[in-house]
């Protein structure tokens, strides 16, 4: 605006407001607002309304005028503030540029500069007012839903606000424009807190796989049928499928064949090839996902129909034969694919039966391995476990049990089988020249603080893990400290995990006399499944603590043992072995490590993850 065109006792318009300008400077002009207050300002912060002079600003008062004839007669047309004011009011005034200007600035019927006012047609204006009235009952509804979320109440028609506090809570967005009108902290702790109390989630709804981007669909991709190939029939040898009660997905089995252990493997790599849609799907889950309430697996289900063993009379198979000396030193190692016939068992079932003589002499080799690795520095971690089962019903709602895992031989028999075969195999491909991802692990810190003289104690158990550092994977042969082992490779479950379906289509490829895949193509997948590997196990950890404490809210009276196994000042760890959950209790510094306490529940907080518990009175 031209300064030339501004004079003392013009009306302007100043941040939408009325101001009459009550001097000039060299830079800036001096205007007096509604309230009386001066302010100096740049002449681009305002716009000249009309020329005046006008006194006071008290002069604007209401006017009277045809606004609807006006409207009418101008529709579509262009126009200024000074022709539509004399209009509407029959006079161009202050007061009347001011009212002129109001409607100006309304929108419904006129918008533009005191140059240039556009007359709005009859179906532009109607349409301004059908997205008013939208507006307006947009924000009715939402200040109701704001009324009734306050008072921890939501009605159906509200579920359309609440998308943004799911968001939260799953950590797929970092905001909510609802907790924060309600004048809620917006974590994602708080907004689980707060779903929780309308009542929109209950406990059973667990936000810890959508928190960590893991996939919880199962595949649909097709896969090809077993290809014709040449097997070794090892039908004649009875093969036993252990796992635990339930199980689905049976990818393991052993045999005793006169001093020989076989252990069979589901043939993974003879339907999934390298860089196939099911290879590559399977590289982006990583693994199978397991919850309490569901199990995802990373290859589509047909592959448990092909391959699981013992779901058919005669199942296919990639047999380990491995020859151990007296010491249970590994000698020689064969591996072939086959067909072998498989009776599946549970852990119970075979623990019955362990003394008998199908299973004797397998379990006697698992203990002569066990004590081999043991000398060899085996690191040994006897701490509670549990399985957490959960049943939903249709409501939403349903029940969850925690159950202790006891130790038993039979599970030792399973764990040094298949540690025995990760020995093998990772024999074989050095022998070889096979690329394979080796699982190496350095030796524990040894700065731990045992603070006890058993070294078997829950608090020595607890203190030998805290010291414990994380396990990878190598192109290159490395010990596993943990496991007692010059070298080792995960390669007995390839339907539940991708790096051990790789070590299978290694080792397949060298049988049929190709090429495997180079080491740079073998480190670029542990990269990619590595990547989603750690979010998938955060998310079973959190999943299982969550399910935990869901059982204590639906036994909110529970009472058992917990002990102490670590003390930092007033801060006492207490684990509860019943359900494998570790707590925090203050003021028993009297009380040594692996004291038993008699404790009780005394609060669940489901967002925040916690459970607080008291001394039993």
């Amino acid at each position: 605006m031209s300064d030339e065109l501004l004079r003392p006792g013009n009306l302007v318009l100043y941040k939408q407001q009325p101001a009459r300008i009550s001097g000039i400077q060299s830079k800036k002009i001096s205007i007096q607002g509604q309230n009386g207050q001066q302010y100096s300002v740049r002449t681009k912060d305002v716009m000249l309304l009309h020329p005046g002079p006008i006194d006071s600003l008290n002069a604007l008062a209401d006017c009277s005028g045809d606004i609807e004839s006006a409207w009418e007669l101008l529709a579509g047309e262009k126009t200024t503030l000074e022709e539509l004011a004399d209009l509407i009011y029959n006079a161009y005034t202050p007061a009347t540029a001011w009212a002129t200007w109001e409607l100006v600035h309304d929108g419904l019927l006129f918008s533009g500069t005191p140059e240039e006012i556009s007359v709005h047609e009859e179906e532009a204006v109607e349409q301004i007012r059908t997205t008013r009235a939208h507006k307006a009952a947009e924000a009715e509804a939402w200040s109701a839903f704001l009324s009734r979320a306050a008072q921890n109440q939501y009605a159906p028609e509200d579920e359309r606000y609440l998308y943004d506090v799911v968001a939260l809570a799953q950590e797929q967005k970092e905001q909510s424009r609802v907790l924060r009108s309600l004048g809620r902290t917006e974590t994602p702790e708080n907004a689980h807190a707060f779903l929780l109390q309308l009542g929109y989630w209950s406990e059973f709804n667990n936000p810890y796989p959508d928190r960590f981007d893991v996939v919880t669909e199962t595949s649909d991709l097709a896969l090809p049928d077993l290809p014709e190939e040449e097997r070794r029939d090892l039908t004649h040898l009875a093969a036993y499928a252990i796992d635990d009660a339930g199980n689905q997905d049976p990818d393991d089995a052993v045999s005793w064949d006169n001093g020989r252990l076989w252990v069979h493997i589901a043939d993974v790599a003879a339907l999934v090839a390298p860089d196939s849609p099911a290879d590559l799907e399977a590289r982006s889950r990583g693994t199978n996902l397991y919850l309490p309430e569901q199990t995802v697996p990373m290859l589509p289900p047909k592959s448990v129909h092909l391959l699981g063993l013992g779901l058919h009379e005669v199942s296919p198979a990639l047999s380990f034969g491995i020859d151990t000396n007296e010491d249970a030193e590994i000698l020689n190692v064969e591996i072939v694919p086959s067909w072998v016939r498989v009776t599946r068992l549970s852990y119970d079932e075979v623990e019955r039966q362990i003394q008998n003589p199908e299973f004797e002499p397998l379990y006697e080799l698992a203990r002569r391995f066990e004590e081999y690795r043991l000398a060899n520095g085996a690191v040994v971690i006897n701490l509670p476990e549990v399985k957490v089962r959960v049943s939903r019903d249709d409501r939403g709602s349903g029940n969850v049990e925690v159950l202790s895992l006891p130790s038993l031989r039979s599970r030792d028999l399973v764990r040094e089988a298949m540690l025995m075969t990760g020995a093998a195999v990772a024999s074989y491909a050095q022998a070889h020249n096979i690329p394979i991802p080796y699982s190496t692990q350095p030796p524990p810190d040894e700065e731990h603080d045992y603070n006890t003289s058993d070294p078997y104690s829950l608090s020595a158990m607890f203190a030998l893990r805290k010291s414990m550092r994380p396990s990878s994977q190598r192109s290159s042969p490395e010990p596993h400290s943990g496991l007692g082992m010059e070298h080792y490779v995960q390669a007995t479950s390839p339907l539940r995990r991708y790096l051990d379906l790789v070590v299978h289509q290694q080792v397949r490829s060298h049988l049929r006399g190709e090429e495997p895949l180079s080491e740079k193509a073998l480190l670029e997948r542990v990269g990619a499944a590595n990547a989603v590997i750690g979010g998938i196990r955060r998310s079973e950890r959190l999943s299982i603590r969550h399910w935990v404490l869901v059982y204590l809210m639906q036994n909110p009276t529970w009472q058992g043992e917990g002990i102490i196994v670590e003390q930092r000042g007033a801060r006492s760890t207490v684990l509860i072995p019943e359900l494998a959950l570790e707590t925090s209790l203050f003021g028993l510094q009297d009380r040594g490590l692996d004291s038993v306490l008699q404790i009780e529940l005394q609060s669940v907080d489901l967002p925040a993850l916690e459970a607080r518990f008291r001394i039993e009175k």
